[in-house]
């Protein structure tokens, strides 16, 4: 076993929630090697960049709060941290530059709104992600926040699942729109239908062995597995337990998923599941996905009747702790306190009245955070970069802001809509390997001098008909990068890169999109182009 593993068999990672109160008394050079890494199961993180000083990674199921919840996290990074907070790629929020002596505090405070850090790093299965306007969109197949919410509860404090051969990464979603990459998860399950009995019914694909770092980008591939959604959680949880018992445990880089089904194959992997179940399973459905993706930023109309939802990019995810308090308050004043934190590192505010809208858009803050972003803003995405990371090799926020600045200048205004993602090494946090163009950071010698560089990828993508990217060029300088992209990006456009199937999406019968009928009953709007656009879809063109 690798030292990990003897580490974990020693102690669970769960017992070091004990010894929080005797680290802050202490001090943080008092933490042994070992525990430092337990620690991890306590969502807290203490990294090579910033020596003394912590990170915390709040878990956030399906990437819904409350403004009491956001506010409350600003108010934590004001206070003790840096008053800088970290949208992640899982719909997290992470805090940085904690002293282990505050920690107890910040925890304490975080619990009385709902809030845990628990389990969000190392070998346990992170944050469950799901669609950022589950509940409210009219074109969803189903609402999956229940579930969600039920495996969360099963998983969370449960030392069944604390001692996994690796990180697991989950998704369970209805939404049609390919606004999550399910196809990089260790688990999806994605929107189906299947006749049963006469009768079409909604349920879910499911997906396996997905991933991005560990030598790339694995498709997750089908499990041939057909679940309704009374069924979701006791499939995911026989899914995990097959992969705790068995998955590998020798080398952290073959550790995931993915590895033990290159060896066992996922008929073998399917009867094992089923074993646990005690029950056979059901064949796949019908996938019920659109072939194109949507991240759901912008104006969109809801279900319920007279309401919108706003969907508003946060620059590479980074955000003021001051700004995130007055986010906080327009989910207040304009909707239902709810917020939305979306896995493109956006925020969604749900809930937002038509007679209230307009005057919403014109809040001065969404001049920064805004819905009808530049095509090279609204699909820029960046890892954490070595500002905070040990394992980034290069500042990949600065950059990827740097670049895109530049790129408005030159091609902005030539090319439709656009995914960059940016990612500091081989862990890939940053899903560079599925974006459009995918940014991967590294250092290269150029003059006699150590300078920061990228490779370059083309045409990733997940969905329907998920495809792996193509590295199209190394060892370029970040100096260099505008000129050498606006080279290229007029001349890969997405229609170039992704030649999408094109597909049906089939209904139960007699069944109708959920809010259907209030689209009957609302007018229609004009676009900011004067194209008339139907209720339930975008209202403002991005």
């Amino acid at each position: 076993m690798n030292k990990l593993e003897i580490w974990k068999q020693a102690r669970d990672g769960l017992d070091i929630r004990s010894d929080l109160a005797r680290f802050a008394q202490e001090g943080w050079e008092s933490i042994s090697e070992d525990d430092v890494q337990r620690l991890k199961w306590c969502g807290l993180f203490l990294r090579n960049p910033t020596p003394g000083y912590f990170m915390v990674r709040v878990r956030i199921p399906g990437g819904r709060a409350t403004a009491t919840q956001l506010r409350t996290l600003a108010e934590l990074a004001g206070i003790f941290g840096n008053g800088l907070l970290d949208m992640t790629t899982r719909q997290q929020i992470q805090i940085r530059q904690l002293r282990i002596e505050n920690v107890p505090d910040v925890y304490k405070r975080m619990e009385e709104v709902g809030l845990t850090a628990l389990q969000t790093g190392m070998d346990n299965i992170r944050n469950i992600m799901t669609c950022p306007v589950a509940g409210l969109s009219p074109s969803e197949c189903l609402d999956a926040t229940p579930l969600v919410q039920a495996l969360t509860q099963e998983i969370v404090g449960n030392r069944e699942y604390s001692n996994l051969p690796r990180k697991f990464n989950v998704v369970i979603t209805g939404c049609p729109d390919n606004c999550l990459h399910a196809e990089t998860q260790d688990l999806a399950l994605v929107p189906a239908t299947k006749e049963m009995e006469g009768e079409v019914k909604l349920g879910f694909n499911v997906l396996i062995g997905g991933k991005l770092g560990s030598g790339g980008y694995r498709i997750a591939t089908p499990l041939d597995v057909f679940v309704l959604p009374e069924e979701a959680v006791a499939v995911s949880c026989a899914v995990i337990k097959a992969f705790r018992d068995h998955g590998f445990r020798d080398s952290r880089t073959t550790a995931r998923l993915a590895f033990l089904l290159e060896e066992w194959g996922e008929a073998r992997f399917r009867v094992e599941v089923e074993r646990r179940l005690g029950r056979g399973l059901l064949a796949a459905g019908q996938d019920a996905r659109n072939s194109t993706a949507n991240t759901h930023g912008g104006i969109f109309r809801q279900s319920r009747p007279g309401l919108n939802y706003v969907g508003l990019h946060v620059p590479v995810g980074r955000i003021p702790a001051d700004e995130l308090e007055r986010l906080a308050g327009l989910a207040e004043k304009y909707g239902t306190s709810e917020l939305r934190i979306g896995a493109n590192q956006s925020i969604v505010i749900p809930n937002v009245h038509d007679k209230q809208l307009a005057t919403f858009l014109e809040e001065p803050l969404l001049a920064k955070y805004g819905y009808n972003p530049s095509p090279l803003r609204k699909g820029l995405v960046s890892c954490v970069g070595n500002d905070y990371c040990n394992l980034a090799v290069i500042e990949t926020k600065s950059q990827a802001m740097k670049t895109a600045r530049a790129l408005e200048e030159t091609v902005g205004t030539e090319i439709k809509p656009i995914t960059m993602h940016w990612s500091g090494c081989v862990a890939g946090c940053g899903n560079h390997l599925v974006a459009d163009v995918g940014l991967l950071g590294k250092k290269i010698k150029r003059l006699g001098q150590i300078v920061e560089a990228v490779d370059v990828y083309v045409g990733g993508r997940s969905g329907p008909d998920p495809k792996l990217a193509t590295k199209l060029l190394e060892d370029v300088p970040c100096d260099e990068l505008p000129d050498v992209l606006a080279g290229i990006l007029p001349y890969h456009a997405r229609e170039k890169m992704h030649r999408e199937k094109k597909k049906t999406r089939t209904r139960p019968k007699g069944s109708h999109s959920k809010g259907q009928g209030s689209q009957e009953r609302h007018s229609t709007q004009l676009s900011q182009k004067g194209e008339v656009v139907p209720d339930g879809q975008q209202l403002i063109q991005v």
